[in-house]
């Protein structure tokens, strides 16, 4: 076969000396590197006990809001799901029955709702597409640390917002208390 091109270099191998076929330089050099990063700043953290501080545009685990009577919001349309590239989120849509007006906000609830943690891409985009404001991802939490790949899959029963009615606002929006006097100083 013939060479493709007519450039070749020649490498010429020097003897080692007595230093280099002890290989000490090497076991030296190798020896500094890992002192200098045994005396550096770590850049792991101890993760239960610490934890990083969140970016302000950080989209965390999500939560189904509930209205400002307690009912759950969302009215089943799919919009999140639709909106998911990841196609994380699975619905099953249903009426709603005689009674059951304290509970659900329209006639047409999700009687089940699912999300993948596994799949999910945090985008925000289901919250974005959620004509209702049924669904949101919160910025203060993150998917705990799991065993099995079942318990990634989160049903309603870990997604609806579990809140008391004394602490729910009226407005149907969740504040913090510091979030609350801020607001009432820029409005005032």
């Amino acid at each position: 076969m013939q060479a493709l091109s007519t450039r070749a270099k020649v490498l010429e191998k020097k003897p080692m000396t007595l230093a280099e076929r002890a290989y000490l330089p090497a076991i030296f050099q190798g020896l500094s590197i890992t002192m200098r990063h045994f005396f550096m700043k770590k850049a792991t953290i101890r993760y239960p006990e610490e934890t990083r501080p969140f970016s302000p545009v950080f989209r965390g685990l999500h939560v189904l809001k509930r209205d400002e009577q307690g009912r759950e919001r969302c009215t089943a349309c799919g919009l999140c799901a639709v909106a998911c590239p990841a196609e994380a989120i699975t619905m099953v849509a249903g009426e709603r029955k005689k009674g059951e007006q304290n509970l659900y906000r329209e006639e047409k609830y999700a009687i089940s709702y699912e999300i993948n943690m596994l799949r999910c891409i945090f985008c925000g985009l289901c919250e974005e597409a959620c004509p209702k404001a049924a669904i949101y991802l919160q910025a203060d939490k993150i998917a705990p640390p799991r065993y099995e790949r079942d318990e990634f899959i989160y049903g309603k029963d870990r997604l609806v917002e579990a809140v008391a009615p004394e602490t729910r606002s009226k407005r149907g929006i969740q504040l913090t208390p510091e979030q609350a006097a801020k607001l009432k100083t820029q409005l005032a």
